[in-house]
């Protein structure tokens, strides 16, 4: 039987919440990598996944934190990718979302699963170095998941005029970053959207030129010598894809601790280019969680792929013979795990 061609996604901050609480423990607890990773937490002095994952309740104030969210949810994602059933599935791409690009550096063969780890974590705590900001987020997508160009030209209009940055464009959704008075004065002044803009908490102004201390930081401390070319072709936040045998490692080290965390993360843009350029049979979003299945759908509906025009058109598709399955989501994580 031919295998069926998959396009994994991997998921960034905020995907590790509540209901996502041992969801190591549940999953993966006699992996040795995460003994592994466990081990390097003990060498650094940190608690460990095992022991954060495990916690008897759900701390926003502890685990939502950078230096404990970040290895979460790279040790969720990658140990998913590799209870993947290789023999039913061809990985033919791999892509993700803001931090889930270091998680994808790994499932891609680009860096090792270790090296992943160590800069996921490295990255938790540089994220924190960073000019005074944060991160909001703007729905442009009505109830079909569909956006006005109009309304998208008018955000886009207010944001430069108040100096808040795109920070990630993540299908119907515009995440925006800034400091805070250039926040304060975009909410003010934006049209009327679907729903009302909402801050993330403890989120810095991600992928801007805010960031400069956080960029510096990865540069001194995490070696271009890790990186290698991918095994699997890999699409970054501007849509450009990493492809064995043609990856310049340096410039994938370059752009991984540079434009990645500097630049505009085009989320909707590496989705559209692995979509259209791999047209796989599946898409496999990375646990933990399943918040960003809404973003994948969006974009989806504005390719029309495969008849999928709005959200109805996608539920639909899903019931039958489902396109999108999310490891985060009970029943989808059996159909294509060993």
């Amino acid at each position: 039987m031919a295998k069926e061609s998959v396009l994994v996604v991997c998921p960034g901050r905020g995907t590790y919440n509540a209901p996502d609480l041992g969801y190591l423990a549940r999953h993966h607890a006699a992996r040795p990598e995460l003994a592994r990773f466990d081990a390097m937490r003990v060498g650094k002095g940190a608690e460990t996944l095992t022991a954060l994952d495990g916690a008897a309740r759900f701390s926003p104030a502890l685990h939502t934190r950078g230096d404990v969210a970040a290895p979460l949810i790279y040790a969720a994602s990658y140990l998913d990718f590799l209870s993947l059933d290789r023999d039913r599935f061809d990985v033919v791409a791999v892509t993700g979302n803001s931090m889930g690009w270091y998680s994808a550096l790994a499932c891609a063969g680009a860096v090792s699963g270790e090296h992943g780890f160590a800069i996921a974590d490295a990255m938790g705590v540089n994220s924190q170095r960073h000019e005074a900001g944060g991160q909001a987020v703007l729905v442009l997508a009505d109830e079909e998941w569909r956006v006005d160009p109009a309304l998208a030209r008018a955000v886009e209009a207010a944001c430069a005029k108040h100096g808040a940055l795109p920070s990630i464009r993540l299908g119907g959704m515009l995440v925006v970053a800034g400091a805070p008075p250039a926040l304060d004065a975009l909410e003010k002044d934006l049209p009327h959207l679907p729903r009302d803009p909402m801050r993330l908490p403890g989120n810095g102004p991600f992928h801007t030129p805010l960031m400069a201390g956080s960029a510096k930081a990865a540069r001194a401390m995490l070696p271009h010598e890790w990186f290698s070319q991918p095994h699997i072709p890999l699409i970054d936040g501007r849509g450009a894809i990493w492809r064995r045998f043609s990856t310049d490692t340096r410039a994938l080290w370059d752009y991984t601790f540079g434009a990645q965390i500097l630049d505009t993360y085009d989320f909707t843009l590496a989705m559209t280019v692995a979509i259209r350029e791999f047209a796989p049979d599946r898409i496999v979003l990375l646990g933990p969680g399943e918040t960003l299945g809404g973003a994948i759908g969006q974009v989806l509906v504005a390719l029309q792929w495969q008849g999928i025009t709005g959200k109805p058109a996608f539920m639909e598709r899903q019931a039958d013979d489902a396109l999108l399955h999310a490891l985060g989501r009970p029943g989808q994580r059996e159909i294509v795990c060993v």
